[in-house]
């Protein structure tokens, strides 16, 4: 079994390492934009940079092209995302080539659901949110908690 973590810089990749124990003892890598906190992690961790979509048509496609070939090349049978918008492409490609997909929506979203959990949700295997509020926008989601506890 092969796990892909994918999750933007920042805070996103911060909660994906939370989850560390989900992906112990098998074969994984990652994959983010290229910020600081993320090339930290390479250091230590396979990873694979994309271009940040920042919501952008062109750059979408062009992280779409960069993860198909990541795929092809590591062939995960697992996607995890804890989002933003690295997960979009990752998560997207995971549900079309039917493998095994994961979403936790960000512990930040509280208020409001994030774009990549509109984009994603009924698409994905499993949807997990961080507060029991964000059933309201994703009614299908199951409440975990916080990937901190």
């Amino acid at each position: 079994m092969k796990i892909c973590i994918a999750a933007s810089a920042g805070g996103h990749i911060i909660e994906a390492m939370q989850l560390k124990e989900a992906w112990a003892g098998k074969e994984y890598f990652f994959i983010s934009d290229k910020r600081i906190n993320a090339k930290s992690i390479a250091r230590k961790e396979k990873m694979y940079f994309i271009i940040q979509p920042k919501r952008n048509y062109f750059r979408t496609l062009v992280a779409f092209i960069q993860t198909i070939v990541i795929f092809i090349k590591e062939n995960p049978n697992v996607i995890i995302s804890t989002g933003a918008e690295i997960g979009y492409p990752a998560l997207i490609l995971g549900w079309i080539l039917g493998k095994k997909t994961i979403y936790i929506e960000s512990l930040a979203r509280v208020n409001s659901p994030s774009l990549c959990g509109k984009l994603v949700y009924g698409k994905v295997d499993h949807f997990y949110v961080q507060w029991p509020e964000g059933k309201k926008w994703f009614p299908k989601a199951k409440y975990v908690g916080s990937v901190f506890e």
